[in-house]
Formats: structure tokens, sequence, C-alpha cells
């Protein structure tokens, strides 16, 4: 899959700005705070995920304007797409497929495909089980339509759910009960799924990890992943039992997958708590590149590769590994001091300047 052009209108602090990506490494250059970032996210925006900052679509949007437009070709077993995506401050934003209305946005993940490398990373180790949880689910949603469809009906189901819990206001009625009992079947039955989905992608993943930490730490140690839940062992339907009078007490679902974490341990050891950072980094680092390994076998394409300054947090010695475990795919890399690594050959330099691109030098 490679990305051939890509036009920003009124993005961030990009007015208009548009660009031609090298089919293998394009680098981007520019002081902090000129947008270097900010096209990188444009980018990571087309696989129809969210902002890989946490960004809301207000954000997105230049100062002062409605709305935001992302456009960009695609190549993708050899056959062209062309993506346009307005994004609205205030509204609900619309993106098309080779002029086609896509209803969901994450259905864009068929045409794009993407692994974002950004120091925030480390928050993958040290952070919250959030983090970890939406880690594994981005990755399925790229993946799987199914899993897509099932993730899209949970969301709204625990939206429902936790309505009705808080409409109780601290009192179960029988009405309220009997609605309850209808929400909680659908609840079981796509919580099940996703419990399994996750459970076989960390089973799956967790190989990969261990090679590609070992590359990166340039030592032989033992990563182990533990998907950690409370209802999967007792039965989502006999928890939900148990914990029902304090779920209505406080209006809220209190258990399920939304509460699950994934603990990763490092020699037996769990590395959020015992990790030193230089080792949090490199297991950071074997995630996101396990998840490229991953993602490419299952779609039989090469997703596009973005490193968002990376090579700044890392010492020489990770700096070399990690170019040498980067795979066969397109890349673009933003950098502050136009250093990078040995190893690395951009075909393409581009330079930004307050929202505007320039060609780099040897161009």
């Amino acid at each position: 899959m490679i990305v051939t052009q890509l036009w920003l209108i009124d993005f961030r602090n990009h007015t208009s700005t548009e660009l031609q990506l090298d089919s293998g490494v394009t680098l981007i250059t520019g002081q902090n705070g000129h947008g270097k970032t900010n096209l990188l996210e444009g980018l990571s925006l087309l696989n129809g995920h969210k902002s890989f900052r946490g960004a809301t679509s207000e954000s997105l949007v230049r100062s002062g304007c409605e709305f935001a437009v992302i456009r960009a070709q695609v190549i993708r077993h050899r056959r062209e797409h062309l993506i346009e995506m307005k994004i609205v401050a205030s509204g609900r934003s619309r993106v098309q497929l080779n002029r086609q209305i896509v209803k969901r946005f994450k259905d864009l993940s068929d045409t794009v495909s993407i692994v974002v490398f950004s120091p925030d990373d480390l928050e993958l180790i040290k952070g919250s089980p959030g983090i970890r949880r939406n880690f594994i689910d981005e990755v399925l949603l790229s993946c799987d339509k199914k899993f897509r469809l099932v993730k899209a009906n949970f969301d709204r189901v625990i939206k429902q759910r936790n309505n009705l819990l808080k409409q109780c206001r601290g009192r179960l009625s029988k009405e309220l009960e009997e609605s309850l009992s209808i929400w909680n079947s659908q609840f079981i039955e796509l919580s099940e799924v996703i419990g399994s989905n996750r459970i076989q992608l960390v089973r799956d993943i967790e190989p990969l990890v261990n090679t590609f930490y070992s590359q990166v730490a340039g030592k032989e140690e033992q990563v182990n992943f533990r998907y950690e839940t409370t209802w999967m062992d007792k039965g989502l339907d006999q928890a939900l039992h148990e914990i029902q009078h304090e779920e209505v007490r406080r209006g809220t679902t209190l258990v399920g997958p939304h509460r699950d974490d994934v603990i990763i341990d490092l020699n037996n050891l769990v590395s959020r708590t015992h990790s030193s950072q230089g080792e949090q980094r490199s297991l950071a680092l074997a995630l996101r590149l396990s998840e490229h390994a991953y993602m490419a076998q299952k779609i039989d394409d090469s997703p596009l590769i973005l490193l968002d300054d990376v090579f700044s947090e890392l010492d020489e010695g990770r700096s070399k590994r990690l170019v040498e475990c980067l795979p066969s795919a397109q890349i673009v890399l933003t950098s502050a001091t136009g250093t990078i690594p040995v190893g690395i050959h951009p075909g393409k330099k581009l330079k930004v300047l307050n929202g505007h691109i320039s060609l780099g030098e040897n161009e």
C-alpha cells in the first residue's frame, strides 16, 4: 500500500498543503511547532481511526474555519483510490472513497493501513489499562471487518445500558429490571466475542513481541502477555448478577471488556512498574513492530509507517537496532534537526515552516 499524494486544507496550521510522498522513505524536517506532526496526523486519519494524539474534530480544524479537508491518492493492490474527508468543527464529519460515501469511518481500514510510532508510545507500557485496550482493539479494527461491527454494536449497547442504570437513580424498579435484562443479553453476547478476539490477538503477537524486543534491546529477555479480566472465568452473566446492586447504586457498568487490561511482563516482572525506562521504550517499539508484522500478514499488504520524531528519544544503539528492524514499507518520518540514523535513505526530503511545505536539501 502506497499513499502517493496528500492534500490538507485548513487542517491544524496547514492552510493549503499539497505534497507527493516517496514510495520508500520521505523525511520531513522543521522546527517544533511548525506542523511536522500535523502532517503525520493528517496521514494517520486516512485509515478512519481517531487521531493518535487524541485530538477532537474541533481541534483538527484551523482556527476560525468551519471545517478541514483531507484528500489523498492511495494505491493498494495495484488499484488507485481517492479518499476525501471533511472534518467539521461542530457537527458531523463526512468521508468519501472514490466519490462514494463511507458510512463508517473505520471502514477506510480496508483501503488504508497505518502504524504510527510516537514518543507517547511509552504510555502503552506505563499508562492506564484503557491505552492497552485501545491498542489491541485498534489492531483488530484494522484487520477484521466482523470485529468492527461487533465493537460498534458493543459501544452502542454499553451506552444504552449505562443510560438505563443512570435512570435507576439508585433504585431498580421492576420495569427497569426487565429493560436491563434485555440489554444484558446483548451485552454478554458482544462481550464474549470481544474478549475472545482480544485473547487470541494477545496470543498471536506475544511471540512477535519477544522477537522484536530481543532485536531492539540487543539482549535476550522473556516477554509475557496476560489478559486480565474479572468476568471470563465465572461468566459475565454471573459477574453482572453479583455486582448489579453496586452498578445500580453508581449508575454505570462496572464489569466487562471495557474494564479489562493487558499485563505485559518482562522477565516475570510487571513492566509497567518494574522495568527501566529504556526497557519500557524497547517494549513499546516491539509492540509497534509486532503490530505492523501482524497486520501485514492479515491483510496481505504492508501498512504505511509513520515515525514521529521517534529517534530523538532513543540512544544510538536502540536507534540503530530499530532501523534494522524496520520492514520493507512506505515510511514517513519527522525530525526537528534533520539528523537520522545510518541506514535510513530518504527518497524525498521536505521542510515545514509555519505550515508551508518546501523541498529539503538535495531536492
